[in-house]
């Protein structure tokens, strides 16, 4: 919380932290402003990017509105006003190469420079060789591996262990995995892994030969191509968190409250009434009495 206008529970510097399961711990504010601090964190997970939240009455909406804040309206009979800064805090993206010759060295030093933590898996691997990796696994052990949407897998083993790395590359959560090989070369591997079982939904995706189309030819051309369509897949992905694991818009699932209008988590609220065979959530104990005082006064909303 950066700036409140009384009256308001939180006070500026009020602090909470939403996980992608949407578990929030700390205090932002009451049942008023929780639902939308977790689904606005909930999006701020996928897309990784920080948003500013301006909770007010509908009343003051617009006035004084600034450019890249986004504006909430609520209606809790309090009428205070909140800023709230969302920032997200992701894992560095990770780089896995595996292979040991020259496309393999310029891969690492320039992923590195590019911000990505970088794995080398190769045979007779030494620290001399690859100076910008942070980790060196000298065998072909996968056991040791983590993967996630956030994850690139690029083969560049020259034919050494291709068709093993890319079934494993291809059965993880890794979100790009990439073959660096001839045309011919790219049409063996494929046909090997359909052969060992692999579905399509697995090998479509493949990208190989990989990288953006630069028309260079050399390790360092080739490394810089692969690198540049790994940004790009990266960002146009937004790699932050897959939907399916951010439960605060999805699993948990919210309603809105038919008296005021209120965004409201099903998962945490206690608040709930029936009516004519339909469940009602509300944000707070006045809503749920106004309600149950006179429930045909509301719109329904199943």
């Amino acid at each position: 919380v950066i700036r409140v206008e009384r009256p308001t529970s939180a006070k500026p510097g009020a602090k909470a932290v939403v996980t992608a399961d949407g578990t929030l711990t700390g205090w932002v504010g009451g049942s008023c402003t929780e639902p939308t601090v977790r689904r606005e964190a909930a999006k701020a997970l996928q897309d990784g990017e920080p948003r500013l939240l301006r909770l007010c009455t509908p009343e003051k909406m617009g006035l004084g509105s600034q450019e890249g804040v986004i504006e909430v309206a609520l209606t809790c009979v309090s009428g205070g006003t909140l800023e709230i800064y969302i920032e997200p805090q992701l894992s560095e993206p990770q780089l896995i190469v595996i292979g040991h010759q020259a496309t393999a060295e310029a891969l690492a030093t320039i992923g590195n420079a590019v911000g990505y933590k970088i794995t080398v898996l190769g045979h007779e691997i030494t620290p001399a060789q690859f100076p910008a990796a942070d980790r060196l696994i000298d065998e072909l052990d996968y056991s040791h591996l983590r993967f996630t949407p956030q994850t690139a897998v690029v083969v560049t083993s020259h034919g050494n262990y291709d068709e093993e790395a890319l079934e494993m590359a291809l059965q993880s959560e890794a979100g790009y995995v990439a073959l660096v090989a001839s045309g011919k070369r790219s049409d063996e591997v494929l046909a090997y892994l359909r052969g060992a079982g692999l579905p399509q939904e697995s090998l479509s995706r493949l990208r190989s030969p990989a990288g953006l189309d630069l028309g260079g030819h050399t390790p360092g051309e080739i490394a810089l191509s692969v690198l540049a369509e790994i940004v790009q897949f990266r960002h146009q992905k937004q790699t932050g968190l897959p939907e399916a694991e951010t439960a605060a818009e999805s699993e948990l699932g919210e309603a809105l409250d038919p008296v005021c209008g209120m965004t409201v988590d099903i998962a945490t609220s206690a608040l709930m009434s029936s009516h004519q065979g339909h469940t009602y959530h509300f944000c707070s104990a006045g809503c749920k009495h106004r309600f149950e005082e006179h429930p045909e006064t509301y719109r329904m909303e199943g």
